[in-house]
């Protein structure tokens, strides 16, 4: 499994599955949750709204994930995934790891090849960076161990800013 960070927009990446840093909720919000609603368009708040009202009546919990299709978008699913939110008192990096190692399951359960994740839980939910990237890469290396034959073959970490792409860059050792 390769890794590749890389600065840009993560709803314009052509690869299989999209990570989406979601809420509870699951229907946007601000951020790269806003940005992936606003790019895939009104289906997918109406594919979103059809998961509260089937299987997560109560909302998708921290660390967990589920994927929709991507509608709009170059990719073909959205994973959801709930990351911690420091300012609410979730600060066991478990909670993080989860996120990266869910979204990933689920990616290789769709027969995603390549999947492309966000700085889950370093923007608003108030998660060092640096954590961030270092949770990100231990946690797709576990994954890559625990399932070679996953079918995973690219992992990225698509980071907005300059800033946050050399936190990544340097937690990588590139």
């Amino acid at each position: 499994m390769r890794l590749e960070i890389l600065q840009g927009d993560i709803t314009t990446r052509d690869v299989d599955a999209i990570v989406n840093a979601a809420n509870s909720s699951l229907l946007g919000g601000g951020g790269v949750d806003g940005a992936i609603h606003r790019a895939a368009g009104p289906a997918l708040v109406e594919a979103c709204r059809e998961l509260r009202r089937t299987s997560l009546p109560d909302g998708l919990p921290v660390g967990k994930a589920v994927a929709t299709p991507g509608f709009d978008l170059p990719a073909k699913w959205v994973i959801h995934t709930v990351g911690p939110n420091r300012h609410a008192g979730q600060t066991d990096p478990a909670l993080l790891t989860s996120c990266f190692l869910e979204s990933l399951g689920v990616a290789a359960s769709l027969g995603a090849r390549s999947i492309a994740f966000p700085a889950i839980s370093a923007g608003i939910y108030g998660w060092d960076a640096r954590e961030v990237a270092t949770v990100a890469f231990d946690a797709g290396r576990n994954f890559e161990r625990s399932s070679p034959d996953s079918g995973v073959e690219l992992v990225e970490f698509v980071l907005f800013s300059a800033e946050m792409t050399d936190v990544f860059r340097m937690a990588f050792g590139a």
